[in-house]
């Protein structure tokens, strides 16, 4: 069976390290994606833990507060993610320049969200590399940090160094990130979690021509996942041949369309199991299996659980 991903590696490691005035909405933006990651391929591809520079309470720009798990010091992993959105030249003194640089050490990549970057900046960890920053700050940033190359756009990943301008544009990044690291069907199922096709946008913003094909017959399968339709129908709805749509799909989400229509059905499956009482022999009907023992051994494959396993309870 075809693989969506690799999900044999260790948990990513990361480090959110958060300052008095965070958004809500960019901490959300930055790790949903991230658990839904984690809940739909069935594995802990992240792992995560908050963090601020002493290890005390902080306040969102809203006051939500927030009980970090430690100081930053006591902490390595993958990613840093900085994150202080508002107020952020309130935190750019010596003691978070310090810190920050001490932990560019202990963590493999170092990611500034909304204004983050310029607490990157000012810790000497942008030197020479290419950034952004949210819209606002972007002229005086590139004002008061001439040697890093400033760049108008949602996100930029530089070798080991990753920012981005704003909550919306967190999303953007992070979805970009589960599809360079576990797939982009991955990242598609994440999208449609969320009613959202930001992950047939490329690094730049764009959707491709393959992406609107691919998006195309995405919708048919999912408008037929009671019914399902034969794969040339499929292909046929999406104005293209079934050779052409099994090289565009193979090419932009790594699995061929059959693989595809079925985890499809089989995420149907796993949503009725977890958030309904319905039988399984019903479930099977409503994910276009007429055999309930055939829905549960593709189950069983995709997701190493029966439909019983996964609604027992712990």
């Amino acid at each position: 069976m075809q693989t969506w991903l690799n999900t044999s590696a260790a948990p990513q490691k990361i480090g959110v390290l958060l300052f008095d005035g965070f958004s809500n909405h960019c901490l959300a933006n930055t790790m949903e994606p991230m658990r839904a990651a984690n809940t739909l391929s069935g594995k802990a591809l992240y792992d995560w833990t908050f963090l601020s520079l002493d290890g005390t309470a902080v306040a969102s720009s809203s006051q939500l507060p927030v009980a970090p798990h430690g100081r930053l010091s006591d902490f390595t992993g993958d990613m840093l993610v900085v994150m202080p959105s508002y107020g952020f030249l309130g935190h750019a003194g010596w003691r978070t320049q310090n810190a920050l640089r001490a932990a560019a050490k202990r963590f493999d990549t170092v990611c500034g969200m909304d204004t983050g970057s310029w607490l990157m900046a000012e810790a000497g960890l942008l030197e020479g590399h290419r950034a952004t920053i949210h819209w606002e700050e972007l002229t005086s940033f590139a004002e008061r940090f001439p040697d890093v190359n400033a760049e108008r756009e949602r996100f930029v990943i530089d070798g080991t160094r990753v920012t981005c301008s704003g909550a919306m544009a967190a999303f953007d990044l992070v979805m970009f990130l589960i599809g360079r690291d576990f797939g982009q069907a991955l990242a598609l199922e994440v999208a449609q979690l969320f009613m959202t096709r930001e992950s047939a946008r490329s690094h730049e913003g764009r959707a491709t021509p393959a992406g609107r094909v691919v998006n195309r017959a995405l919708a048919v399968m999912q408008g037929h996942l009671e019914e399902p339709l034969a794969l040339p129908e499929v292909a046929r709805a999406a104005g293209v041949t079934q050779k052409t749509l099994s090289v565009r799909m193979l090419s932009e989400l790594g699995a061929t369309p059959a693989t595809v229509y079925r985890r499809l059905r089989l995420n149907l499956a796993r949503k009725l199991v977890v958030d309904t009482d319905m039988s399984v022999a019903e479930i099977a009907l409503r994910c276009g299996y007429q055999n309930p023992a055939a829905m549960t051994r593709a189950f069983k494959v995709e997701f190493d659980k029966t439909p019983q396993t996964l609604r027992a309870p712990e």
